[in-house]
């Protein structure tokens, strides 16, 4: 994932200049802008399912942040997304909480799990690590299940009140696409702007060579559990949301059970692991592909079954093919093959940037001390657009 990239950087002065943005970035604001049309060119149900993917987009995104960036590997994700459904769904249903402050409320407590289980987890290393998150929203659903008065047990909960209600049903369900929509688009441009600042360039060098990063003064420690408490908390806004849309339901089956980890996982590997746009995408491909397969009413000749029925096996055919034929994922591949076409060149750019160590604070001003410059044609040993308030690389 960090080979054959480049040094590009784009600052925040050039996101108000369309004109200086690469063409991949025009590309992903047409992308944006579709989806902000999309609801005036579909149907009622599919504006319901795209509500759904969106969340299921945030989900994937947070997994990205503390996975595909610091290489730290969680597959007990869903805990965080099943924390903060929950807690928003009982703090409105219990004590009657409004909606907007139950989300912020679930938030809250998502994050708290991820200082709780972060913490004594992330001082772990390979396989053991992964355990641990695994186990976690294993131990947190039989808790519901023991616990089934308060939290519903294997059924969950009733629907809280939604954050947006109108009388028109058309109304409502549009309104509530667009709320997940502003969540979304708040989320990715959040996500992006951490990972292209410095401390994204730590994420990435944590991935590489936890000991470089340490060597050059930098505690890993902080910036792993930095990570994990920033997924933590937009896991848990997204599962909170969630449960107060007309689409979702404060339910294991929806929230907290084991495919929900596993499903965010394949999600941002299929778009592209590091990336946070990867990840954005991926989810709204997987939700999308799982519903589409799941309504094909045809019927196999030689199983003599209906095709609907065969969803999941027919959706691992379609995922491993995927994963043999783009291994980096398709927002990669996507951008290798955009920049073959326009200039002949081979280099994917990964939102997170390269040379994860020569951005920090701490090399740079290395370099700068022993005035060798940084990027080609830059003669003062500091890279071009290397003010404070410039974002990432890529």
């Amino acid at each position: 994932m960090t080979d054959d990239v480049t040094t590009e950087r784009t600052t925040y002065r050039d996101l108000l200049d369309p004109s200086s943005l690469a063409l991949r970035h025009r590309l992903g604001v047409v992308g944006l802008l579709g989806l902000g049309v999309l609801p005036f060119g579909v149907e009622p149900l599919t504006v319901l399912k795209l509500t759904g993917a969106l969340y299921f987009a945030i989900f994937a995104m947070s997994w990205d942040v503390v996975s595909g960036y610091t290489g730290q590997i969680s597959f007990g994700h869903g805990l965080f997304f099943g924390v903060g459904g929950y807690a928003s769904a009982l703090l409105n249903l219990e004590w009657g909480v409004d909606p907007v402050l139950a989300v912020l409320c679930g938030t809250v407590a998502a994050a708290v799990a991820g200082v709780v289980v972060g913490v004594p987890a992330l001082r772990l290393e390979g396989p053991y690590l992964s355990l641990v998150t695994l186990i976690a929203p294993l131990i947190l659903l039989r808790v519901f299940i023991v616990f089934s008065g308060t939290f519903g047990g294997e059924l969950g909960l009733s629907s809280p009140e939604n954050l947006l209600a109108f009388e028109s049903f058309q109304t409502a369900i549009t309104a509530n696409y667009y709320l997940a929509f502003g969540l979304f688009a708040f989320v990715l441009l959040l996500l992006l702007a951490v990972t292209r600042s410095d401390a994204g360039s730590v994420f990435t060098a944590i991935r590489e060579d936890e000991d470089a990063v340490a060597s050059v003064g930098l505690n890993p420690a902080r910036f792993k559990i930095f990570a994990f408490v920033l997924s933590a908390a937009v896991g848990g806004l997204a599962g909170a949301a969630f449960v107060h849309t007309p689409v979702g339901n404060p339910q294991p089956s929806q929230l907290l059970v084991l495919t929900v980890s596993i499903e965010v996982i394949v999600a941002s590997v299929l778009g592209g692991m590091g990336t946070i746009v990867g990840a954005a995408v991926g989810g709204l491909f997987y939700f999308l592909l799982r519903d589409y397969l799941g309504q094909i009413t045809w019927t196999v000749p030689v199983l003599d079954a209906p095709l609907s029925e065969l969803d999941l096996f027919l959706f691992a055919l379609v995922t491993l093919a995927l994963l043999f034929f783009l291994p980096r994922g398709i927002v990669p591949w996507a951008v290798r093959s955009g920049r073959r076409l326009v200039s002949g060149g081979d280099r994917t750019v990964p939102d997170g940037g390269t040379a994860p160590l020569e951005r920090t604070p701490v090399a740079r001003r290395e370099t700068e001390d022993d005035g060798v410059p940084t990027r080609e044609g830059d003669g003062d040993g500091r890279r071009d657009g290397d003010d404070r308030d410039a974002g990432g690389s890529g």
